[in-house]
């Protein structure tokens, strides 16, 4: 069941939202529980499979914060925390590494061997379970009911694909009376997250999935048509459904953590990474950076920990060669960003904006791309190593040219979705209720063009 489904928008969301706020009027101990009831309802929608491995992981981490509070001893708690967390990665590690490294990485011949099946979602609620164990251990709060927990872990908003929230951002708004509502918030934003998704990053998709279906075929225009469409189709998709967890988030009542800023409005790589998906970008410093002794331990430890935080962030996004090498050209390139900042030499900010733009783009391609192989012929053939023809498919894609055109000064200029709701719900004005107006009408758009549309597209961050 997908935010961008009818399912979801005419039967479960409504059905959802019309019991919870039934529960919080006259049954306010219900309310939570029916919330955990929906989210898991949501989520075995998936496969009934996923499920039980969701329920033994929310199970056995409330069971290890239960064991911790307990503990008066630091080492046993180190020991448990490190008992725990090591259970979560090896959840995680068989579910989706398994297969990458007996087949990928060791090569063993292993008969009958086949990888398991990944269970949606589960990159992102064993980090937001890991984070929960290791803040929960030392510090001291106020006791989280079982239902507090299972909603934190399972709000089927944020479930899926993020953003990845701590306790402390969303047990707190579960434990108060009644949450403030932000009804209208809540609608505009996700409305846009769901224009974007419909009306932008599934155009752009066709050009970025014809482009990398014949790498060999690509000249340098069309090989830049593709990376440049992806660039926009990932950004889109994944703020878009950022977008529309945040609003549903507002619908309930709850504020979810921002998960995108502009990001490419970015002037170095590192104001990238604070920029694009910042609840991992928080969680890689805070859980494993940091813990690596981060910058503390001298410069060429720095460097270190910045490539090795980025390589396994890279891997964190999938189980294949093409993300360890993204996360690996990431980590270099944040490595020399910081050695370039501490030499203090400016660059102009149109150029700094260029740059990284450009490297974010070639990156992408990394990210895309189905082998190592590929990845290198696309980008050979966007530095012109397979000609410097303008005609992909026999037909001249002026007006795809255009339209990405458009859509970099979009992304560099315009507003983003969080300064728009803002504009629109805490200020009145003709200009701001033009701005609604004009809300209301693209979210008219796509949600006609989803009903238009037979199978509704899955975000690309599921597979992750």
């Amino acid at each position: 069941m997908l935010f961008n489904s009818e399912a979801f928008l005419f039967w479960f969301l409504p059905a959802a939202l019309l019991g919870f706020f039934l529960c919080r009027r006259f049954v306010p101990a219900l309310a939570i529980p029916l919330l955990v009831i929906a989210s898991l309802v949501f989520y075995a929608q998936w496969k009934l499979t996923y499920l039980f491995i969701l329920l033994a992981s929310v199970g056995f981490n409330y069971g290890a914060y239960l064991l911790l509070e307990k503990q008066s001893s630091r080492r046993t708690k180190h020991l448990l925390v490190a008992l725990a967390v090591a259970a979560n990665l090896g959840l995680l590690g068989f579910y989706k590494y398994s297969g990458f490294f007996v087949n990928d990485v060791l090569h063993l011949p292993i008969a009958g061997f086949e990888a398991p099946l990944l269970p949606l979602a589960i990159s992102f609620f064993t980090f937001q379970q890991i984070a929960f164990i290791v803040d929960e251990a030392y510090t001291e709060t106020k006791r989280v009911r079982f239902d507090e927990y299972a909603a934190f872990v399972t709000f089927f908003p944020q479930l899926i694909a993020g953003p990845i929230v701590r306790h402390d951002e969303l047990i707190p708004q579960l434990k108060a009376p009644r949450p403030t509502g932000f009804f209208l918030a809540g609608t505009v934003m996700f409305l846009i997250g769901l224009s974007k998704k419909v009306l932008i990053a599934d155009t752009f998709a066709r050009w970025a999935s014809a482009g990398f279906a014949s790498p060999s075929e690509l000249t340098m225009s069309d090989a830049w048509l593709a990376a440049l469409s992806y660039t926009m189709q990932l950004y889109f998709d994944f703020s878009g459904y950022s977008d529309m967890a945040i609003g549903l988030g507002l619908l309930f009542g709850f504020r979810l953590p921002q998960n995108f800023n502009s990001p490419y409005k970015a002037k170095s790589l590192q104001d990238f990474w604070q920029r694009w998906h910042m609840t991992l970008s928080r969680w890689l410093r805070d859980y494993l950076y940091i813990p690596l002794g981060g910058n503390r331990r001298g410069k060429a430890r720095t460097y270190l920990n910045l490539f090795l935080t980025m390589l396994l962030g890279g891997l964190w996004h999938g189980a294949a060669w093409t993300f360890v090498v993204w996360g690996a050209l990431h980590g270099a390139a944040l490595a020399l960003n910081r050695v370039w900042s501490r030499l203090g030499i400016g660059i102009w900010t149109p150029i700094a904006w260029m740059m990284t733009f450009v490297f974010i783009v070639f990156t992408w391609v990394f990210f895309r791309a189905e082998t190592i192989g590929d990845a290198v012929t696309v980008s050979a053939a966007m530095l012109g190593g397979q000609g410097f023809g303008f005609v992909q498919g026999g037909v001249v894609p002026l007006f795809v040219w255009g339209l990405l055109a458009a859509f970099v000064v979009i992304v560099r200029f315009a507003p983003n979705s969080h300064q728009i709701t803002d504009a629109v719900t805490e200020r009145r004005g003709p200009l701001v209720w033009f701005a609604l107006f004009l809300v209301g009408i693209v979210g008219t758009m796509a949600v006609k063009r989803l009903m238009e549309t037979s199978v509704p597209s899955e975000f690309l961050y599921f597979q992750f």
